[in-house]
C-alpha cells in the first residue's frame, strides 16, 4: 500500500445558509473557495449519508492546508436549532486559530452573524488571549492570539 493511497482530506459542517456560511468562512476566517460546488442527489451519496433521500449542495474552503466541505441541505434540511453543542460529547467540539489582531476579528465575527461568548475569555501565561466564539450556525470557534512579543 502505498502511503499516498490513505490521505486526510477535509471536514464536513453542516449549515443552514450556504451563502451566509461562504461569507464568513471567507470574509472573516480567511478560507477561499476551492473547485466547484456541487449539487448531490444520488441513491448512493444517500445511502453513505445515512439518509433516505438527499438533495445537498456542497462548497469546499481551504486555509492553511485545510480543507471543510460545507453542506446545505435541500433536502432532508438541517436539524438542530444552532444551539452550541457541549464541549464534552463525544464527536467534533470546534474549529481552532490562532489570531494576530484578536479583537479586530472578533468585532467581524459579531458583524458578520457570529458570537463571542465573553464567558470563555482567557488570558494565558505568556500574556496572549483565549475565547470560544460561534458562527452563525453555532459552530464553535476557538481564537488563540498570538503570544505578545
Amino acid at each position: 500500500m502505498n502511503a499516498d493511497d490513505n490521505r486526510f482530506t477535509h471536514v464536513g459542517l453542516c449549515v443552514s445558509d450556504l451563502d451566509r456560511s461562504v461569507t464568513y468562512y471567507c470574509d472573516v476566517l480567511g478560507f477561499t473557495e476551492v473547485a466547484r460546488r456541487l449539487n448531490v442527489t444520488d441513491d448512493g451519496s444517500a445511502r453513505l449519508l445515512g439518509l433516505s433521500s438527499l438533495d445537498v449542495e456542497l462548497v469546499y474552503l481551504q486555509r492553511d492546508g485545510i480543507r471543510i466541505e460545507l453542506l446545505w441541505y435541500r433536502v432532508p434540511g438541517h436539524d438542530g436549532d444552532g444551539s452550541p453543542r457541549q464541549m464534552n460529547l463525544l464527536g467534533p467540539t470546534h474549529l481552532a486559530f490562532r489570531v494576530g489582531d484578536f479583537d479586530e476579528l472578533c468585532q467581524k465575527i459579531e458583524a458578520a452573524g457570529g458570537s463571542v461568548l465573553p464567558q470563555t475569555m482567557t488570558t494565558f501565561g505568556y500574556g496572549n488571549r483565549g475565547v470560544m466564539t460561534l458562527d452563525p450556525d453555532g459552530i464553535r470557534v476557538e481564537l488563540i492570539e498570538r503570544p505578545q512579543s
